[in-house]
């Protein structure tokens, strides 16, 4: 499948709303911060969002942050089934990512989102 525009999440208001209300995963390579948004008014499922951040401390020189940067993307692609609708993930880097095998990157974030579990509902 294809990685759509509308599936980046960009504003940094809903980047540290993700940070801020979500909860976190890690995953050795990366780090996965996640929260289920409210579904929309209209009752159609909202696609899964994404946030892929790499720093100079963690990875290291601008080579290697986009190359995890660009496999980390890759993995969301191949595997953006196994997030739940409406759900908003933040992807920080570590410098594995860039090195790691991307079966082994694929298989650790499958892991992670079958973590994921939405909230209980309130009674």
């Amino acid at each position: 499948m294809r990685f759509r525009p509308e599936q980046h999440l960009r504003r940094q208001t809903e980047i540290r709303a993700v940070r801020e209300q979500g909860r976190r995963l890690d995953c050795r390579a990366f780090t996965l911060w996640w929260r289920l948004r409210t579904p929309a008014p209209s009752g159609e499922p909202a696609p899964a969002r994404v946030c892929v951040i790499a720093s100079k401390a963690a990875v290291g020189i601008a080579v290697q942050r986009n190359r995890a940067k660009r496999r980390l993307r890759e993995v969301f692609r191949h595997r953006q089934a196994f997030v739940p609708a409406g759900c908003d993930l933040l992807l920080i880097a570590r410098a594995a990512a860039a090195t790691w095998p991307l079966p082994e990157l694929e298989a650790k974030f499958a892991e992670a989102c079958a973590r994921i579990v939405p909230a209980p509902a309130a009674s």
